[in-house]
């Protein structure tokens, strides 16, 4: 901890995102709900350029997993889940409960939830592919509009809420 992370932003069909990292990997995702700042002139690590390309590729089709290097901070608890949501595979979903029981521990629900909910890098940790018991999409830092979007990019159909 302590050095300076690096910052790049992109243009997706969600928004802008604004990325950071350092050479060590990325440290976060976020999305943008007003325009950038003007980023300064230095040059970026090649890792938030093989990331910004890398979602490109993602948004226009052409990637179901990410290569780049991560640079998570966490508790144990919460590096585990991260870890267990990258297994997620293109397409499909998992409840919170999957989650508990892959992790070993049925009672783990609400902190697979919390920990589901603290992810620092969407998309490329798949947070999104997490629903609920009842097939309901709930919970997403970017709004479950996001969400929806980016189950239906990988072809998964969404049911929509109810109430």
């Amino acid at each position: 901890m302590g050095e300076t992370l690096a910052v790049c932003y992109l243009e997706t069909p969600l928004g802008t995102l604004r990325i950071s990292g350092s050479q060590a990997g990325i440290r976060a995702i976020q999305f943008l709900d007003e325009a950038p700042p003007v980023p300064p002139e230095e040059p970026l690590p090649s890792v938030l350029t093989v990331c910004a390309q890398q979602l490109r590729e993602y948004f226009a089709g052409q990637r179901r997993s990410f290569e780049v290097p991560l640079d998570l901070c966490g508790t144990p608890f919460q590096l585990r889940v991260w870890e267990l949501l990258q297994h997620i595979p293109f397409g499909e979903t998992r409840t919170y409960l999957d989650l508990a029981l892959a992790l070993g521990d049925v009672k783990a629900v609400r902190a697979v939830g919390a920990a589901n909910g603290q992810n620092p890098v969407p998309i490329i940790v798949p947070c999104h592919r997490v629903i609920g018991q009842d097939g309901q999409l709930v919970g997403y830092g970017g709004g479950l509009w996001r969400k929806e979007w980016l189950l239906a990019h990988e072809g998964r159909p969404v049911q929509p809420r109810l109430f």
